[in-house]
């Protein structure tokens, strides 16, 4: 009817007058309405011999993305399951079993696309965007970035060490970092999201660290006459180590 203007509100407020919802539940309940003309001294009519009912459908909005007809179908992930990853999954099973010849396919299976758009029309397609497309995106980079760091940080300790076996040894503590994370959410029902990815390459970065520290460590004391049948110590007054 008109707009309610608010001190406090950024926007106009509508003003809308309407009827409960259990007297417009059906067409029928619109009908048995009575209305009075633009003469006040006019009797009551019911809005049944003033209008002529049609069924038909409403036009619908026809939306185009990349220049091909798209259907947009919107879902939130709420409750128990938070992340979209494991519900997706799920969903995929289900689609791979429609029949595309219901949709003006060949009968060929449902093609479903997550990071990248489908490139023709021609066979029904399904593209899963929001916030899957993002939830991709980030552990691609993550684990690129993680991959490219793995190759800095090996050419690094070669270059330290002088030898391709001793970083190998290095790295091979960083599958440990996933001891803590893994127990973890299965214990308390958590789902791997991006920062569980980035705890992870957090403590992968702790545990190389630790694993410089002890190897170069070992390979100062070993000219020194101390064999690994040895036991090692550290004395805490002056913090060195000595064999035994």
């Amino acid at each position: 009817m008109d707009l309610l203007h608010l001190p406090r509100e950024k926007e106009d407020v509508q003003i809308v007058v309407r009827l409960p919802q259990s007297l417009r539940t059906s067409p029928e309940d619109l009908l048995a309405l009575r209305v009075r003309g633009a003469n006040p001294d006019s009797a009551l009519v019911p809005l049944r011999e003033l209008v002529t009912l049609e069924k038909g459908l409403v036009d619908k909005s026809i939306y185009h993305k990349n220049l091909m007809p798209v259907t947009y179908v919107i879902g939130d992930v709420a409750g128990e399951v938070e992340s979209p990853v494991y519900a997706i999954f799920k969903m995929n099973e289900a689609l791979r079993a429609l029949d595309t010849k219901q949709f003006g396919g060949s009968g060929a299976p449902l093609k479903i696309y997550n990071a990248t758009q489908p490139f023709t029309e021609e066979e029904p397609a399904i593209k899963w965007d929001g916030e899957w497309h993002i939830t991709i995106e980030v552990f691609r980079d993550l684990g690129s970035a993680f991959a490219a760091v793995l190759v800095l940080i090996f050419i690094l300790m070669v270059g330290w060490f002088r030898s391709f076996l001793t970083p190998l040894v290095v790295m091979a503590a960083i599958p440990f970092s996933l001891v803590g994370i893994l127990p973890a959410h299965g214990m308390l029902g958590a789902f791997f999201t991006a920062t569980s990815m980035i705890g992870f390459m957090a403590g992968a970065g702790i545990v190389v660290r630790n694993s410089i520290i002890l190897v170069d460590f070992i390979e100062l004391r070993w000219p020194k006459g101390c064999h690994w049948t040895r036991r090692w110590w550290m004395r805490a007054p002056c913090a060195s180590a000595r064999c035994c």
